[in-house]
């Protein structure tokens, strides 16, 4: 059985093994919800939300990049009804954003794809192939 230790590092791996696509859906989170700090507040934002600011084609690549890590978790071999429950989190997350104004701010608060990694890490866990340092 294969175990996953998470290294600190942000590092893009390449090959197919759980490791190397659970290291990208994680790599793919982090940009999407929190690689920038909103100075002064101390609050972490991405690119999804960033992205949400310009109509239409913002969404759509949010909802691009976000089923991206569906895809990978398909390719961990995760049930099809997780991969649903991935996928009502970014069209939830997508169709709301496309709100104006109203869906930037619920972008910024509704991290769909967080909640996305969360469904793959406990997948993950049970299965007993991630170890948490």
């Amino acid at each position: 059985m294969e175990q996953i230790q998470r290294p600190g590092r942000m590092d893009l791996p390449l090959g197919m093994d759980t490791a190397s696509i659970y290291r990208r859906i994680e790599l793919v989170e982090h940009v999407l919800e929190r690689s920038l700090v909103i100075p002064g507040l101390k609050f972490r934002v991405g690119l999804d939300a960033l992205a949400g600011l310009v109509p239409i084609f913002g969404d759509l690549l949010g909802a691009a990049l976000g089923s991206y890590i569906i895809w990978e978790a398909r390719n961990l071999g995760l049930p099809k009804w997780k991969l649903w429950r991935m996928a009502g989190n970014v069209a939830v997350d997508t169709a709301i954003g496309a709100i104006p104004f109203a869906g930037d701010v619920f972008d910024v608060f509704f991290r769909s794809n967080t909640r996305n990694l969360k469904i793959v890490k406990k997948h993950l866990e049970k299965q007993g192939l991630l170890i948490d340092q």
